[in-house]
């Protein structure tokens, strides 16, 4: 891969498989070497009530839910900011053994947290590759991260998610 576009960025609408994508993507590097995180949504009876960050070695927390206090709210679910605190100080300490970070996702709900977004600046800056899924519209934080020129953008659709996880890995395979 191109040491100047070495992050690469998945985006696409909501529900179209990012995450799907990036979790397909892990299963052909192999989690052994990965840092990062992936959701999941907290479902009842069908309905969705909140999300779940996951880190690749197992830990997990809920990030966010309809009976959080709306203190801090994304649509109709409330973010619990310490514990994405919490998990951005794990997550992403610089860990010798991890040679690809997996970040699922760049997102409002993930940028309410300051040292999630301090925390994604240092990766991204630093020696090791990232794949994150990051939302299609956002100011801010998101507007940066895509601006930035050692990111490339790949864009999932209903048409391609199925072919993505193996283009994304052996794009990551370049140059390796």
């Amino acid at each position: 891969m191109s040491s100047a576009r070495r992050h690469l960025l998945i985006t696409g609408i909501p529900g179209v498989g990012k995450t799907t994508v990036l979790r397909r993507l892990a299963e052909r590097v192999g989690t052994a070497k990965l840092g990062g995180f992936y959701t999941e949504e907290i479902r009842s009876r069908g309905v969705r009530q909140g999300f779940r960050l996951v880190t690749f070695d197992g830990a997990e927390r809920v990030i966010a839910h309809v009976d959080f206090p709306k203190t801090l709210q994304v649509g109709k679910y409330g973010v619990d900011v310490a514990a994405l605190d919490a998990m951005a100080e794990v997550v992403f300490a610089l860990a010798p053994d991890v040679s690809l970070y997996l970040v699922d996702e760049i997102g409002k709900m993930e940028c309410l947290s300051r040292r999630f977004v301090t925390a994604m600046r240092r990766l991204l800056d630093g020696r090791e590759r990232v794949v994150a899924t990051i939302a299609q519209r956002g100011d801010g934080f998101i507007a940066e991260v895509k601006r930035r020129p050692d990111c490339e953008l790949w864009t999932v659709t209903r048409e391609n998610r199925d072919a993505l996880p193996q283009q994304l890995f052996e794009r990551l395979a370049e140059n390796t």
